[in-house]
């Protein structure tokens, strides 16, 4: 039997054909723009989608018209989602990609990227391949069995990694599978991982689709609008306020309130902070930017903070790195506006909420403030804090002799080379991480010069996301070159993904810095008393039998170099400089360009005079460890619940 219409309100496809063509007919539309949902689909066959979902893209591709979902083979199930949440993110949550996968391991290989685009609120459509529904050839090859559940698979692991879940078992089930995924993937509020589960035989079998199913449809993306009430509320609380702040999160991204930001903060005076999703919501140079706030921030910004007595989240949900562990906001009686779409992020340290659209929400602010701006004196100490700041990072990225004249011959701070790739990058150009000590570097660090140039992964901060991520930031918008900054241990978690790169023509700039081991976690082991144990890459001792022998002879700019990848090796300032301009001036279409360059993982960035809350051993043999106790304990006297201490919604007017 064909696929040709049977009548003509039905066509004949199978379950896996309905859903490649039920994709491409998916749009999504906000402020009047319209864009495809779906860029394409990233996969890796094996048994179980090999003959269903794989079947069905290359029909589409063979027919390269309307029904064409554009494919891409990936090296990782777990990098594909990676790429499809990086390119989500590039797009304002506007579109994205699915993710297929084999039955059993590849299937849940994804299970880390469904948590990863969870924890982030960003869509991505996994369409993990399960064993037969009809279980006729039970047990099948990479099935689970449990004795006590035969209904179970290895699927229902996504569950509650997913904003949506479903299991088509029946064809039957597949329309309403679909639209709910779209709703969800549509949604600010719910969006997320999206999981359909799909048996392998039910994605081989044919089914009579009614045609309304394959019409082209569109899924609004709302702006929600803040009830007057609480932006009335609010501004009353911010108008009682003497040193306010604002700390800009994900949300002012995702809604394109970057405009509207300015506009409030300029007219007021108000200094904003920076989350990590959040940085770039103003541009460097903004004069009421302080830059990123909490446990990896400037001493500008978490200088304020801690002095601050009513503070305005916006599209933020107060990550213990942005709250500093709940340490950074000490003010006695400070107070919280929380501006989110989502309530439950919202309603978190029991502040003012107002619900609603970022850019919508701060609109209606600033016409309610009308008239209200802090003091002089307030100015004033924004901008000296900032200008104290602003030298450390230069002090960071063009080091003194005192620094560099210790440096073993070759190597760098890290400091130097993400200097060097701010200052000698294209303003729209992007910058790229998600693990190790980087993050926390950049966050501190980067001078952000365009909204969409900044991209640190910090809500599951997972190795390995760096280079897949590139490849979707790229596909994402290919006027942008892309640095992603990665450090030897992420780098070797998912290398595998310049393959993909080589693959597709994408243009790419990974900078490798290699300092022998886990630069973050190692100096975070020291801090807690651990000795940087097991954190660097080094041989067995013979006569100790611990991992503290030489440095393991590992070649990464080889790795990178059989992999496809053109590499450039760089041991000097000039060096590095020569590399950037040269991985600048490398083709478009000519896959990815390496700059391997070694650092000293013991120079670090300016402090941000904050803190962090991971807990260290109460009682231990090791005097590091009971030092570092201590020190944690002085620390957690500082930390507060962050409940707002009375009444603060007006209450109901006197009357007599």
């Amino acid at each position: 039997m064909t696929s040709d219409t049977r009548t003509a309100a039905t066509v004949r496809l199978t379950v896996a054909q309905a859903v490649v063509r039920f994709l491409t007919q998916q749009w999504s539309e906000r402020d009047g723009e319209r864009q495809k949902l779906f860029a394409g689909c990233f996969g890796i066959f094996g048994h179980g989608n090999v003959a269903g979902i794989g079947q069905a893209l290359l029909q589409a591709e063979l027919a390269d018209g309307p029904e064409r979902l554009p494919y891409v083979l990936a090296r990782n199930e777990q990098a594909m989602v990676h790429a499809s949440v990086a390119y989500a993110r590039q797009k304002d949550r506007l579109q994205t990609w699915a993710c297929t996968a084999s039955v059993g391991p590849g299937s849940t290989n994804m299970l880390t990227g469904a948590a990863l685009a969870t924890v982030n609120r960003i869509p991505v459509l996994l369409l993990p391949s399960g064993t037969f529904a009809t279980r006729v050839s039970a047990p099948v090859l990479q099935e689970l069995e449990l004795p006590g559940a035969g209904d179970v698979t290895v699927n229902d692991a996504f569950r509650p990694l997913s904003r949506f879940f479903d299991e088509v078992a029946r064809p039957e089930q597949l329309p309403s599978a679909l639209l709910g995924a779209m709703r969800v993937l549509t949604d600010p509020v719910e969006t997320g991982a999206v999981t359909i589960s799909l048996p392998q035989d039910v994605q081989a079998e044919a089914y009579d689709w009614p045609t309304p199913l394959f019409m082209p449809r569109v899924w609004r993306v709302a702006r929600p609008l803040p009830e007057a009430v609480d932006v009335e509320d609010a501004a009353a609380l911010v108008r009682s306020a003497r040193r306010p702040m604002i700390v800009a999160g994900g949300g002012v991204h995702y809604s394109g309130a970057e405009e509207a930001l300015s506009t409030l903060c300029e007219a007021t005076g108000i200094p904003v902070g920076e989350s990590q999703a959040g940085k770039g919501s103003l541009p460097h140079g903004h004069p009421q930017l302080v830059g990123a706030v909490g446990s990896t921030g400037t001493t500008a910004a978490n200088a304020l903070a801690a002095e601050a007595d009513v503070v305005i989240g916006v599209g933020t949900r107060w990550g213990d790195f942005t709250t500093a562990s709940r340490t950074a906001f000490q003010d006695s009686g400070v107070r919280f506006v929380n501006i989110n779409v989502a309530r439950f992020d919202a309603g978190k340290h029991s502040g003012l909420t107002i619900v609603a659209d970022a850019r919508e929400a701060l609109t209606a602010l600033t016409t309610a403030l009308q008239g209200y701006a802090v003091d002089d004196a307030h100015r004033s100490r924004q901008a000296a804090l900032w200008a104290e700041w602003d030298a450390a990072v230069e002090g960071a990225f063009h080091p003194s002799t005192h620094v560099t004249d210790r440096l073993a011959e070759g190597l760098l701070t890290q400091g130097q080379v993400l200097g060097a790739v701010n200052e000698l990058s294209d303003p729209r150009d992007v910058v790229l991480c998600a693990a190790g000590s980087m993050p926390g570097d950049l966050h501190k660090l980067w001078r952000v010069r365009d909204r969409k140039g900044y991209h640190v992964e910090y809500g599951y901060s997972c190795m390995g996301y760096e280079v897949p991520a590139s490849i979707g930031i790229r596909l994402a918008d290919e006027s942008r070159d892309v640095f992603a900054m990665v450090g030897d241990g992420s780098y070797l978690m998912m290398p595998t993904e310049l393959v993909t790169a080589v693959q597709e023509r994408v243009k790419v700039i990974v900078v490798l810095v290699q300092n022998h081991g886990f630069h973050s976690i190692g100096s975070l082991s020291e801090s807690l008393g651990s000795q940087r144990f097991g954190t660097s890459y080094r041989y067995r001792g013979g006569a100790s039998g611990r991992l503290d022998g030489d440095v393991l002879p590992v070649d990464l700019a080889a790795n990178a170099r059989s992999l496809g990848a053109h590499v450039i090796e760089v041991h000097s300032v000039d060096e590095l400089h020569g590399a950037i301009r040269a991985a600048k001036a490398w083709p478009s279409d000519g896959g990815p360009v390496v700059i391997h360059v070694e650092t000293d993982p013991l120079v670090h960035a300016p402090d941000s005079a904050s803190w962090w809350d991971v807990p260290v051993a109460e009682v231990s043999d090791l005097e590091t460890t009971r030092t570092a106790y201590a020190g944690y304990a002085d620390q957690k006297v500082r930390q507060r619940a962050l409940l707002t201490p009375k009444e603060i919604r007006p209450g109901p007017s006197a009357s007599g």
